[in-house]
């Protein structure tokens, strides 16, 4: 069943709205789409992009997978930023994750009103990423709903430019 019965475009299906830290998890169809992700990120590198300078962000569902689809990716990319997302799997995904992965920076950006993914659900991922040894910082907007602000947009903005290699 969709929510309120609803049939939109998505990645894989979202079983509630709003998205809580324990709202049910589709992981066959995250897993399905985190394939789609990994060979656009394999096409990059195959035509020479170095992995460190590949950075994945996405918004609402779109934060969920490339959360996912950085933690399950074979090498460390430049990183991850996560906005008004939640983590769309449960712990034995966690295990999946190799060391290279690991080394994948995480920047996780959440709106404190945000009335569609609860701040609780984008709260409780990162303690999860911490506790598997995986540097994720986590920043709060307070008064922002389900939205991107300019301010998001500026701060990550400057911490993609933090870790870009050098040489680019």
């Amino acid at each position: 069943m969709r929510p309120y019965g609803t049939k939109m475009p998505s990645w894989f299906d979202i079983h509630e709205i709003p998205v809580t830290a324990d709202s049910p998890k589709d992981e066959s169809g995250l897993l399905k789409a985190v394939q789609h992700v990994h060979a656009m990120i394999d096409k990059e590198i195959a035509a020479g992009t170095n992995p460190e300078n590949v950075f994945v962000c996405g918004f609402s569902q779109g934060g969920a997978l490339t959360l996912t689809s950085v933690l399950l990716y074979p090498k460390t990319l430049g990183g991850g930023a996560v906005f008004s997302g939640w983590a769309p799997f449960n712990s034995s995904i966690m295990e999946q994750v190799s060391l290279d992965a690991k080394r994948t920076p995480i920047l996780w950006l959440h709106g404190m009103s945000d009335p569609t993914v609860l701040f609780e659900a984008g709260q409780a991922g990162p303690p999860l990423l911490e506790q598997a040894g995986i540097s994720c910082e986590f920043k709060a907007y307070p008064g922002l709903g389900h939205s991107i602000s300019n301010a998001e947009l500026k701060y990550l903005e400057s911490w993609i430019k933090t870790r870009l290699p050098s040489s680019s």
